[in-house]
This record gives C-alpha cells, structure tokens and sequence, in this order.
C-alpha cells in the first residue's frame, strides 16, 4: 500500500507505458465511449426535429425511414436495441433468485472491467513475484484515475446525462458499477503489495508503523463500508440513512485517499472535489431560484414566502395528493420529477416524486403513495387536514404547508415523434404515463389548430405529431385507484373524439385493469356505467372538449362512452393461496390473453375468498342493468350514485377488465398496426417491467425488425419503482 513518491512517469521495462500515460488511456477509452454516446444523442435529436417537419407538411408515413442512410441506421439501431434490451434471471431457487442486469448493461460493466484489468496488467506478468511491486504500483494509479468518473456518473446535474441525453437516475446503476469495480481495483492494490510483503513477514510492520500502509488500508476499508452499503436491500430499508452515510463516508475516502497518494497523482483527487462542488452548486443554485425567486412575465423578484404552499388530500388506496397552485415557474415536461421537502412534517428530508400534472394545467400535482417514513406522515396530515368541518377553510389554509422544490429531473424521448406509442403503468407508475398521453393528445390538439389558423411552418415545426396511435393500459389493485385519473381519461376520450370527428387519422384505446377488489368477491359486479358526482363533473366541465362532451349528453344523443367490466378470459378457478389478497381480498391472478375475446365471452373471475360465481359484464347501451342488479348498486362507494350517467360518442373505449394484461399480445397488436417507428413505455414494479423489457425482446426477434421484413423499430423506456 505504500505509493511512493516521483513514479507516475516511471516506465516499467521496455515497451511497457509510463503511469502517467496509462492513466490517459483509461480516460481516451471512456472519453471515446462518452463521446459515441453524444453523438447518437445528436443523432436523434436530428432525427425528431426531421419527424416533426414531415409530420407538420403532412407527408406519408414521417415515421418511417424511407432512404439509404436511415433506413441503414433504423436497423443498426434494432439490432443493438435487441441486445441491449435482452435480460434473465439468475436462478438458485425456486425462492431465490438474483436479477442480472439487461444485456446492454452487463456489455458495459464487462467493458469497464476488462478495460482496468488490461491497463492494470499490460506489459506484466501476475506469475513474477518481482514484478508484484510493479503491479501494485499501477493498479493504484489506476485506480485514481477512475474516482472522476464515479463522481461525474453520481451528480444529479449530470454533465455525462447532458452530453448523451440521459438523466442522473439512469446513470446511477452504472455509477454503482464503476465503484465495485474501482473496489476490485483497490483490492488488487492492496493484495499485491500484502503478498510482497508477506515473502519478508512484513506485513504487520507496515500495518504499525507506516503511515502510508496505514491511510491506504483506512481508504479500503471505507471503500468496503460504501460498496456493502450500496447494495439494494440497505437503500431500501432506509434510503435517507442511505443517502446521508453515503455522502459522508465517501469525504472520509477521499481525505483518506488525498492523504495516501503521492504528490503528483493528487490531482485525481481534486478533480472529483471541483466536480461535486459544482454539481451541488448548480443544484443550489436552481433551488433557490425557482423556491425563492418568482418569475413571471419574464421578470424577476425576491419571494418573501421562500417556499411554495402545499395542499395535502387523502386519495382512495393510501395515497395523498400534494397541490401546489399556480407555481411561478412552467418550465417542466411530462415524465420529469421534483424532490420535494416538508420539513415541518418531515424533517431535512427530499423524496422523489413525479408530476402528475402539466404546465397548461398552472398546478402542480404529486400522487405520493403511503409507504414508511414520510410518506405516512404526509398521508395522516392530509387525513388530519380532510376531517376538519368544510366551513374551516381559513383552518384549511393554515394547514398548507410550506414545501421546498428541487429539479426538474428527467429525460425521455419526445414520443410525438413515434408512429405508435404503447403506455403501461402499475399503480402509482400512472403518474409518469398519464401526462404523457395527455401530452400527445395536447400536440394533435396543436397540430389541427395551427393547420386552421394557417401558420406557416418554420423549418424545425415542433407543433405537430407523428403519433396516429395510443395504446394505453393501467393496473391497479383496486377499483378506487382508478379514481385518481377517471376524469382526466374521459377528457381525453371527448378529445381524441372531437378530432377524429374533424377528419383527423388518430386512435386511441384504454384500458384499465383491477387485479385485487372486495367487489370482485362480493355480491355486486365490478363496475357498471360509471356516474359522475359534483366534483368531478365541475373538474370536466373545465375543460373545453368536456363540455362539448356535457353539451352532447344534454342535447340527447344516443352515444356512450364505453367503459366495459370483464374479468379473466381463463375460466379456471385459481388457486385460494394464490387468488386471496389481504384479509380475504379477492384476487385475479388470471392472464388476459385477448381483450377482444374477453369482450365478447364475459367470462367469470373466480375466487374462493368470495361467492364462487362472480357476475361481470359489459355496459350494454340499450339496457342500465347489470346482471339482475340496479347499476346504482354495482357502483363503488367511490361513486356518487345520484348522477346522471355520461354519454358520449365512439370515443376510444376505456376498458375495465379484472385480471392481469399479456403485455406481449398488447403490443404485437400495436405493433401489427404500425406504420413507422414504436415506443412501447412501462412505469410500474420490477416484475411489470422485466415483462414487458422481455415481450420487447421477443417480439422485436420474432417479427425481424428492420430485416427486409417491412416491421419497424421499436424504442423502449422504462421506470421501475427502485431504490
């Protein structure tokens, strides 16, 4: 472990590189993989601008590559995009298994690895013990050289993210990687310089009395502390015990480090100082400016509140909603996320979460699932907040609370700029789809209204879409979670039926599907025409296309909006180990292998935690019963049963099945459809997204993509819940 001083431009026999030199190939290799990066970055922000130019003039198929050199780079593109997306479990038991990494990734990591073993071991033979001393002399180099990088792949203002068009989360995977390797690095260090000394019995000696051993072997063991602490069963028991020990134990590594190293290889410390000093400057800076600065109509001043007043709501399925009412800022887009602070119910603590809303709506608005911590604190304040009498609204008001922002963070690919564009979210992850598809529904909006008025498109138009298909599914475990964006989906259903109505080639089709109810082991079936109490009909009437929507209910029109009950197209009883929720909560563990066939059958979901015969149907126009039952008395308690039914015309149905979604049927049928370029994106648990990152994988084999077969390319985004 001992450095030594004045070796960095040492060569180490002939043809053998100096240190110092070794040390800038590492960074040539990892500057070149950055900067290929950056340039299919560039490569298709080129690309979308193109799409959205020929979509705005209306050409055929803008999302189709139709020349040599696109229709070349559309199949390197799938060609890579089926290696990388690949992935399988590592299995021990049928208990235990370990999630390896998608192929792409472990390319990567096996490219780094490979990449210092080669620097660390070129030139040298591991087998001479007289060249042990060497290799523990270059293996420390080289390990300096990689603490840089750690920190650059570690920053939220993340200048790697901003070069390659990938945000700081998506990085971090790789960050931890990069640091067990530099863990390895050490280790080796360390070993060789141990087993040289071991020949003379020196290693205790060195471990007492020398101040270098000593400092290098406190840096190890702190590295060892911040890799076994990495792991994901610790950031998941407790993330802010995380985050904190994290942040200090790596300054303890770097003092220890800075201290060990010789003068002339110090710089390498230096470098990831000046490199988080920045990054935590640029957040700082952010903050303030858009906590405690308000900017509208492009002017600036100072705001005295400091924060932004927040209101909590208790939402069905533990859940809160956190307001904030027109924020002075509307710089977000859909799919991005803020760290939110509440330090009066949750003290010096930033939690995550995504926006649920968008900018035209002049709100912002975070579902926060109640989990440990402070979201449990959140959800009580906003129960505490909801029992007060509704004529308290000044005590209302003072419940608020004062909240402090940070970000916006997140990246994603324009989906306008796809031909078709599959949504599917589990749970909450409808937070991250939901603005999406609102947001295209937003754009097609854009692109007839300027068409109309006759603006002249510029040479890069960005008001346009090439999207002319929305596939849109959402699991939930309760019929109340659909609650959350009912409203928002039926605007979108008027919307999308108001174009289709003025010529525009468009389609859009929703789906939800329950897996876990009470009323699917009840007596009453699982929904029926949904009804529309007070408040969401005032959240609908809002909206210009809903009240075109309200407008055609009033005038009689014999139209619905379909929104169909259907459970499991398997007519098999499920097990009652693996079809009972919690306390008896009836549960479909059945796939849906064919909505369509599911439609048409109204096959039974059956569960031994309730009656045997479930009866499920399908909201019939010319009948308002349901199985022998009044619709009043299939509806949730959710529902306000004292409401007129909302009729509409043949929007795009949204479907209420119970059971789970074949998520590879769903998208080969959107797909099979497509006539350009696909994205297919998942928001949801692990085990949600491992589904459908492998029905990409398949499908994108079985159909030959971009392989003279005439199938086009399919882009894959994917958010899990993970720590």
């Amino acid at each position: 472990m001992d450095m030594g001083h004045g070796m960095g431009g040492m060569a180490m026999g002939d043809g053998v590189p100096s240190l110092f030199y070794l040390q800038k190939m590492y960074w040539a290799v990892v500057g070149t993989a950055i900067g290929c990066a950056t340039l299919a970055n560039l490569y298709n922000k080129c690309l979308y601008r193109q799409r959205m130019h020929a979509a705005y003039r209306k050409h055929p198929l803008p999302a189709k590559p139709k020349a040599i050199l696109p229709s070349t780079m559309a199949t390197t593109t799938a060609i890579i995009r089926e290696l990388m997306y690949a992935s399988g479990p590592l299995i021990f038991s049928q208990r235990i298994h370990w999630r390896l990494p998608n192929l792409g990734r472990t390319l990567m990591i096996v490219a780094e690895l490979v990449l210092v073993l080669v620097l660390c071991l070129y030139g040298l033979d591991p087998h001479d013990q007289w060249q042990w001393e060497d290799i523990a002399y270059r293996t420390g180099f080289i390990a300096a050289a990689q603490l840089p990088f750690i920190v650059l792949l570690a920053g939220k203002r993340n200048i790697i993210g901003w070069l390659t068009g990938t945000s700081y989360e998506r990085l971090n995977w790789l960050h931890r990687w990069v640091s067990r390797i530099l863990f390895l690095t050490v280790t080796i260090h360390m070993g060789f310089w141990f087993v040289d000394w071991a020949r003379y019995d020196y290693i205790k000696t060195k471990l007492t009395t020398d101040p270098i051993t000593q400092r290098g072997f406190a840096a190890w063991c702190i590295l060892l502390w911040i890799v076994l602490s990495s792991f994901a069963p610790v950031r998941q028991w407790n993330y802010e015990f995380f985050v904190v020990q994290h942040i200090m134990t790596f300054m303890g590594f770097l003092a220890a480090v800075y201290l060990h190293l010789p003068e002339e290889v110090k710089v390498w410390i230096w470098i990831p100082i000046g490199l988080f000093t920045l990054d935590r400057a640029l957040r700082a800076g952010k903050t303030l400016f858009i906590n405690f600065f308000v900017s509208k109509d492009h002017k600036i001043k100072f705001s005295q509140s400091c924060t932004h007043r927040a209101k909590f709501e208790p939402l069905n399925g533990d859940t809160t909603r956190i307001t904030i009412e027109n924020p002075p800022f509307r710089h977000w887009k859909p799919g991005q996320h803020f760290f939110l602070s509440c330090h009066r119910l949750a003290p010096l603590q930033a939690h995550p979460f995504t926006i649920a809303s968008l900018p035209s709506d002049d709100k912002l608005v975070f579902l926060v699932k109640t989990k440990l911590g402070s979201t449990r604190r959140f959800f009580r304040h906003a129960e505490k907040t909801q029992s007060l009498p509704l004529a308290s609204r000044d005590l209302r008001q003072r419940h608020e609370q004062s909240v402090i922002l940070e970000g916006p963070y997140g990246r994603i690919r324009p989906l306008r700029q796809f031909d078709s564009v599959f949504l599917i979210a589990g749970s909450s992850g409808a937070t991250f789809t939901v603005p999406l598809l609102r947001d295209l529904v937003l754009c097609w909006w854009k692109h007839t209204n300027n068409r109309k008025c006759g603006f002249a498109p510029p040479m890069f138009a960005f008001d346009g879409a090439a999207t002319r298909f929305i596939r849109f599914v959402w699991v939930v475990k309760s019929q109340q979670q659909k609650d959350w964006f009912l409203s928002q989906l039926l605007n979108l259903a008027a919307d999308v039926r108001q174009l289709r109505s003025q010529g525009c080639d468009i389609e859009a089709e929703m789906s939800i599907y329950v897996t876990c109810d009470d009323t699917l082991g009840g007596d009453a079936s699982l929904a029926a025409p949904i009804k529309m109490d007070n408040h969401s009909r005032g959240k609908i009437e809002e909206a210009t296309t809903a009240r075109t929507l309200i407008k055609d209910f009033e005038k009689g029109r014999d139209e619905l909006v379909s929104i169909h009950s259907v459970s499991s197209s398997s007519g098999t009883q499920a097990d009652a180990s693996t079809s009972c929720g919690p306390k008896g909560t009836c549960c479909c563990m059945q796939i849906i292998e064919d909505e369509g066939e599911a439609l048409e059958q109204k096959p039974q979901c059956q569960c031994h935690c309730g009656t045997d015969n479930i009866q499920v149907i399908r909201d019939d126009p010319t009948s308002n019963q349901v199985s022998g039952q009044s619709a009043d008395s299939a509806l949730p308690s959710a529902v306000d049963e004292d409401e007129d039914e909302i009729k509409a015309s043949d929007s795009p149905e949204i479907a209420i099945l119970s059971g789970r979604p074949q998520s590879r049927n769903l998208i080969r049928k959107m797909l099979e459809q497509a006539l350009g370029e696909s994205a297919v994106v998942v928001c949801g648990p692990q085990g949600l997204v491992d589904d459908v990152r492998q029905s990409v994988v398949w499908l994108s084999n079985d159909r030959a993509v971009h392989k003279g077969t005439g199938a086009q390319g399919i882009y894959l985004h994917t958010e899990s819940f993970w720590y």
